[in-house]
């Protein structure tokens, strides 16, 4: 089977890899990282992200295949298995370098945070322990990212929480279109047990505990324009519900929306983000 440049790309998961790994940037600019700091953060990020693609789409060849996913690249031909499982502990080894190089006290929090994806990936995918992994591995992304800052601090819970929680909504948002799939080849998540309509419910109560989080830090004051953003983010994550009952792939891109939403508030508290 051919390997091409642009299926590596596409089975990457190039959309939350680049909004996860845009929005981590943001997040050091906004915090005034100095460039070295944003660029080793960044690529480790990036890394992290990408290894968590292609072993996404490595571990889950054989079932996309069963069910013939035509989004897949593996599935159309255009990516090998062996060039999956090569690129994805290529990140990984690359994610271990640049975590250190860029924080070697909050290595080990971005480490934690990749490992607990792949255990996504490789098991917990398919059992009603799912949300767990996006909850631990989201929570720890600031961890990391606050970490690699000059100044010694630690991300403030309420962040972290945030964070968690917006892991949590993107879960439940992106499997909503692929239950029907995931049920025929075995994968039995919590939104599959509890079904389209309670997971299309519960999601944007998630998301929208997110943005609340975010927008009302502690010592922050809601100003207008951060209750614009609020408002904002709550109307998205209502559409992400709505379109994941529907069965449209746009749920995990809103669910995007009120993430990049969310770091917009988290960004604009300024030092509230760390606590000493």
């Amino acid at each position: 089977m051919p390997t091409t440049a642009r299926g590596m790309v596409t089975a990457s998961h190039a959309g939350p890899t680049a909004v996860v790994t845009g929005l981590s940037v943001a997040l050091l600019v906004g915090a005034g990282a100095p460039p070295a700091t944003i660029t080793l953060a960044g690529t480790a990020v990036l890394a992290g992200q990408l290894s968590v693609g292609w072993s996404n789409d490595w571990v889950d060849a054989r079932r996309d295949l069963a069910v013939r996913r035509a989004d897949k690249p593996v599935v159309r031909g255009t990516v090998s298995v062996q060039a999956l499982r090569r690129g994805a502990l290529t990140a990984v080894v690359a994610c271990l370098v640049l975590s250190v190089l860029a924080t070697p006290a909050g290595a080990a929090a971005h480490l934690a945070a990749v490992a607990s994806a792949w255990a996504y990936n490789v098991r917990l995918k398919a059992t009603a322990w799912s949300p767990v992994p996006y909850a631990v591995s989201f929570g720890l992304l600031p961890v990391f990212l606050v970490a690699a800052l000059p100044a010694e601090a630690a991300a403030a819970p309420w962040v972290v929480t945030g964070a968690a929680l917006l892991g949590v909504g993107a879960h439940l948002t992106n499997v909503l279109p692929d239950l029907e799939d995931d049920d025929a080849t075995g994968i039995r998540g919590l939104p599959h047990r509890w079904g389209r309509r309670a997971t299309a419910t519960v999601a944007p109560v998630v998301l929208a505990a997110a943005a609340m989080v975010a927008a009302l830090a502690p010592g922050v004051a809601l100003v207008p324009w951060r209750g614009a953003v609020l408002v904002g983010a709550l109307l998205c994550g209502a559409a992400a519900g709505a379109a994941g009952l529907a069965g449209r792939r746009s749920s995990f891109a809103l669910a995007m929306v009120v993430a990049a939403l969310c770091v917009v508030l988290m960004v604009s508290a300024g030092s509230a983000i760390t606590t000493t």
